[in-house]
């Protein structure tokens, strides 16, 4: 075998497929890239309709199989009907990641029910909901793979964390009890843990140009993320080679959280 049938073995996505929640817009919609232009069946999930039309447009030019569902991830009965539309497209999913989110940072005394509400419903009951949908499918069939982005509140409390913080631990620690569950039958559940990545959901601080530049020197690569540096991870979470990996946070954040 060639190095390059090797890889391609190892990584290769080919007849997969994949539904990405999010997946129009920053580290969803690069995630989103890299799995079709792995070779999955790639659905993306998310609200708007102009953006995912433009991005799975994108995908297809470069000759990837892609489709879109249209969904409001906010209530369990969107959830459920989005969860439905896109395993009509391509069928069952082997991949699902869970990338969409809002971050609503309130401060902590003025935090009300309804952010609280708002922020559980799509950070974390989403990915709870799409998991009971498909991981039960993934875990008959003998493969599966879900990848949750969560974040560095997940483990410190910085910026007003506030329900987001609270939001994206809870998703970990649901990401090993799915682990727990369902990698028994060849079904690996994983984390991917940003650092500060310059997408639209950061746009809070992202248009601050100190903070921005106060972040970047807490990383060890001197640098802030952008969405493209996810896709490789994404990759291998979702392939073969990460047959053993499973209930894992995988930090990928320039070292911001070891400096």
């Amino acid at each position: 075998m060639t190095h390059q049938g090797y890889l391609f073995d190892l990584f290769s996505l080919d007849g997969r497929v994949a539904v990405v929640t999010g997946g129009s817009s920053g580290i969803g919609r690069a995630v989103a890239g890299a799995l079709a232009r792995a070779g999955a069946s790639v659905v993306i999930v998310s609200r708007g309709k102009e953006r995912l039309q433009a991005c799975v447009g994108e995908l297809r030019d470069d000759g990837c199989r892609a489709d879109w569902v249209a969904a409001d991830l906010s209530t369990r009965a969107g959830v459920r009907a989005a969860a439905e539309d896109a395993a009509g497209v391509f069928g069952e999913p082997d991949i699902l990641v869970n990338s969409a989110g809002i971050n609503l940072r309130p401060p902590m005394s003025e935090l009300g029910e309804d952010v609280w509400d708002a922020t559980m419903a799509v950070n974390l009951e989403a990915p709870f909901l799409l998991g009971q949908r498909f991981g039960p499918g993934m875990a008959e069939r003998g493969f599966g793979r879900i990848v949750h982005i969560t974040s560095q509140q997940a483990h410190r409390a910085f910026v007003q964390s506030g329900a987001y913080g609270v939001s994206k631990g809870a998703l970990e620690s649901l990401a090993r009890s799915q682990a727990e569950a369902w990698s028994p039958y060849g079904v690996t559940v994983n984390t991917l843990v940003p650092g500060f990545v310059m997408t639209p959901l950061n746009q809070r601080l992202s248009s601050d140009p100190e903070k921005v530049a106060a972040l970047a020197a807490r990383t060890m690569t001197g640098r802030n993320g952008v969405a493209e540096d996810f896709e490789g991870a994404a990759v291998f979470l979702a392939s073969r080679a990460s047959a053993y990996v499973t209930g894992q946070s995988i930090f990928v954040d320039g070292g911001l959280s070891v400096h």
